[in-house]
This record gives C-alpha cells, structure tokens and sequence, in this order.
C-alpha cells in the first residue's frame, strides 16, 4: 500500500497512526496475507484485530446507548444489534471512502466488495485504533462515527 493510500485513509477515519503497521494490518485479509507471504513478503492478517474490534464496538455501543436512555436490556440488545450489523458496518466503510482500498489482493475475484467483508475489516479497524491510540481514543472515533444512527 502505497503512503498516499494510507494517508487518505487516516484522513478519513479522523486518526493518525502512529503504528502504520497496525492499520495496514487491519486492511489485510486472510487471502492477501497468504498472497504476500507467497511471494516471500512476511504479513500478518486482520483475523485477530477483527475479534478484538467486535468486542471493543460492543463495549463502545452499549455505553453510548445507556448514555442515550435505552434503561432495558432488551432495548439496549436490539439497537446494539442494527449498530453492529455487518450491513451497517460495511455502509459505514463504503460512506467513509476507504472500501475501494480494502482487501489487497482479493479485488481480482471481488471478495473485498463484499458488505461481509467491508464489516471485518471495520472491526479490525477498531481494534487497530484502539491498540495504537487506546479506548478513549476509539471510544471518541466510534461516538462520532455512528452519532446520526444513535441520536
């Protein structure tokens, strides 16, 4: 990934990395990270960061909606679940603009189109946010990047 592509995906997600290394990560699927080791390049996958990222959202969502009045868990449980749905996510990354850069080496076959896909990699990078800038930092990304659908 070239340093203009990172850039513009700093630049909309609103956070500079200090680790480049964990955003690039958190944009590389399984099948590009075997891609690139194939080719001799060492690459770890988003795997990881995107089970890190779900549990940091859910954290982050479920804060956000008792602080906007859901008082039940029931409430709070179905809101949370149309938040974190991958349709959501996945609009979220097409909204932002940084869906065309998803998924190295799978846009031959289109996998990192998929709405499936874009919701990963929004987990990952969650989870990359978090572990560069810590859970303020996410906690602040994620209040204003899912204010409109709160509110």
């Amino acid at each position: 990934m070239n340093p203009e592509d990172i850039e513009a995906i700093e630049r909309r997600l609103g956070y500079i990395f200090k680790d480049k290394s964990l955003l690039l990560r958190a944009l590389t699927r399984k099948a590009a990270a075997k891609e690139q080791s194939e080719q001799g390049q060492s690459c770890e996958d988003q795997e990881v960061f995107r089970t890190l990222g779900d549990a940091i959202l859910k954290a982050i969502l479920t804060d956000l909606l008792i602080e906007h009045g859901c008082t039940t868990r029931g409430s709070i449980t179905q809101k949370k679940q149309t938040l974190e749905d991958e349709k959501t996510l996945g609009e979220m990354l097409r909204t932002m603009g940084i869906a065309p850069i998803v998924g190295i080496g799978e846009r031959i076959v289109g996998v990192h189109e998929t709405t499936y896909a874009l919701a990963e990699t929004f987990e990952a990078l969650v989870a990359a946010v978090y572990k560069d800038g810590g859970y303020d930092v996410i906690t602040a990304l994620v209040t204003k990047w899912f204010s409109n659908l709160i509110n």
